[in-house]
């Protein structure tokens, strides 16, 4: 299934390091700076590209959302680096990721997933997921549990990003799904760039709205309906069950848009008066917080916890 992985080093200038905002305050060691670049075959034969950077016993693993790559997240691969092996990669069909395949089910994702992780031969790992990429880690933890067994499995935590136990209503019927996704066919750029220009509030930096809208309303229309429809089903078929499953290794951050919403599940911290999109737009918040998550789910100390109650009452 895996083909041997193309190995690629590059030395990264410390000015080049992030894409959409810097993380003020961090003073980056010579490991941390370098990244290895890999190819590997997923199970339907697409070649899925990833990156690792770091070092650790704890591999973290970050996994884009729909139409996005792996350079959104940027900001935190060179965050989390200093102290975690850290992997970001594309899934199919998006970045520099090939694809094989027609119906972009949220399982193939978490398919490119393990074949990464295998791959990398991370042992223990925590899977943070933005948007789509909240199910596709949850699938990807349902995969390398059936190859082994929940004790045994290297997943030891998953934290999702804007994507469980939110506002937003998904349609949920096979009618719904259909009428919903009816738009994006018919003109997928138009539908999805105002989707996506609606996800963020007033305060969003405009350049920063624009580069995030362009990137994701420039990606290949089938895969992109493809995608939204199949992330639309497992919402309806799967959510329930795999978040009861998952619930004892799942956490959550979301956004809280006007600054007064209220947590909806007790796993749940928001940062608030963001969009959507929080690790790009409020970085240095989301890193923080993500980091109290993770040093919770591995028992990794750090030097400042971030309380959940403080971020949500704040």
């Amino acid at each position: 299934m895996v083909t041997k992985m193309r190995w690629k080093y590059t030395s990264l200038l410390l000015s080049s390091l992030l894409l959409f905002s810097g993380v003020s305050g961090c003073s980056l060691d010579f490991s941390a700076s370098q990244k290895k670049v890999g190819q590997v075959e997923s199970i339907d034969k697409s070649s899925i590209e990833y990156v690792v950077k770091g070092k650790g016993d704890t591999t973290i693993v970050f996994v884009h959302c729909w139409t996005c790559n792996r350079t959104f997240w940027d900001a935190q691969v060179n965050y989390f680096a200093q102290k975690y092996q850290v992997i970001s990669l594309d899934l199919a069909g998006h970045g520099k990721s090939t694809s094989k395949r027609e119906d972009y089910t949220i399982s193939a994702f978490g398919q490119d997933v393990v074949s990464v992780i295998e791959d990398v031969g991370a042992k223990q790992v925590i899977l943070v997921g933005h948007s789509m990429g909240g199910p596709v880690a949850i699938e990807a933890a349902k995969i390398l549990e059936n190859k082994t067994s929940t004790n045994n499995s290297p997943v030891i935590g998953i934290v999702g990003v804007d994507t469980f136990y939110t506002s937003f209503q998904y349609p949920k019927t096979t009618e719904e799904i259909a009428n919903f996704t009816k738009s994006f066919e018919n003109n997928f750029q138009k539908t999805s760039d105002n989707l996506i220009r609606s996800m963020f509030t007033k305060e969003a930096d405009p350049k920063l709205v624009d580069s995030i809208a362009n990137t994701m309303t420039n990606a290949e229309p089938k895969m992109a309906v493809s995608a939204i429809s199949q992330i639309l089903v497992w919402k309806a078929e799967k959510e329930t069950a795999d978040l009861q499953k998952f619930s004892n290794r799942l956490r959550n951050i979301n956004a809280a848009p006007t600054g007064q919403e209220k947590p909806l599940h007790e796993s749940v911290v928001l940062v608030k008066n963001v969009g959507h999109f929080l690790p790009q737009v409020k970085p240095e918040e989301f890193n923080q917080i993500l980091d109290s998550v993770i040093a919770d789910l591995s028992r990794k100390p750090i030097a400042k916890r971030v309380k959940v109650a403080d971020r949500i009452n704040d």
